[in-house]
């Protein structure tokens, strides 16, 4: 379903005034390769929309992922959503877990990736939403780092981490072994990667790029959701989720614990 060039857009939101912790990866290819461009910035408002328009530089983009809680028509969300409890019931105790939106930490994190969002946006770059969990009428979704990574992992309980590295080890170790460079080849077979994964040593770079892979997998059609009509957190193809993690978010949709996952190409959703 990919074109056969083309670029997605991968935000890590931060809100750091001071501190570059706002990175911004635009993922591109060509028939014969692909490659990403990164750069960091503040939240102050006029810098990191210009971060964000230099790094997109004119380009359309297919799908853009932030990572940060989004909901139909950027409004702010105060509760505990469905596609936050899907990803804590039985998975958080081994890889962690994303920030409620209704706690202060979670609602101002909406507030920053809401103006990333908007300045996402207003570029007029971003492809119209093909996928049946749209939340807005361009190809704008939500991404949760963590959560993709740890869910693509063969035995997590076997690994040490602590909370605030957890992430970066999770992307160490499957880019390690492999499987990033594998997930990259299976959304955009036949391409020489121009760079790889492992070079990547900046925390914030890495989450952007997970991202930028988050909507790649948007854009081709090839990925998971989980959430509701409060908003829905995109994750990796389902080939790509370990068989225990598979089985630990069947159990969660089917007592209603949390909300609907989907999987399948745009236009033809299903449970699986």
């Amino acid at each position: 379903m990919l074109p056969a060039a083309g670029s997605v857009l991968g935000i890590d939101v931060g809100g750091s005034l001071t501190r570059r912790s706002t990175a911004v990866c635009r993922l591109s290819w060509t028939p014969h390769s692909v490659d990403w461009v990164i750069e960091r910035s503040t939240a102050e408002p006029a810098r990191r929309a210009a971060t964000i328009a230099r790094v997109a530089g004119g380009h359309g983009l297919l799908a853009a992922a932030l990572d940060g809680p989004l909901t139909a028509g950027l409004q702010p969300t105060d509760a505990y959503r469905a596609a936050e409890r899907m990803l804590t019931r039985g998975l958080g105790r081994l890889i962690g877990k994303p920030g409620q939106s209704n706690v202060p930490v979670g609602r101002l994190l909406n507030a920053q990736a809401n103006a990333c969002a908007r300045d996402v946006l207003a570029l007029g770059l971003l492809a119209a939403a093909r996928h049946d969990q749209a939340i807005d009428a361009a190809a704008i979704v939500e991404a949760f780092p963590s959560s993709y990574l740890g869910l693509m992992l063969a035995d997590p309980a076997g690994i040490a981490v602590q909370r605030g590295t957890r992430s970066d080890r999770y992307f160490e170790l499957l880019a390690g072994n492999g499987l990033l460079a594998d997930l990259l080849a299976s959304l955009l077979p036949g391409r020489h990667a121009v760079t790889s994964v492992q070079a990547l040593r900046n925390h914030d770079d890495r989450a952007a790029l997970i991202c930028a892979l988050t909507a790649l997998g948007l854009a081709a059609g090839d990925y998971c959701a989980v959430g509701d009509a409060q908003g829905w957190i995109v994750l990796p193809p389902l080939r790509f989720i370990a068989p225990w993690a598979q089985a630990l978010l069947r159990a969660n949709m089917v007592t209603g614990f949390g909300g609907c996952l989907i999987t399948g190409n745009l236009g033809q959703p299903s449970l699986f």
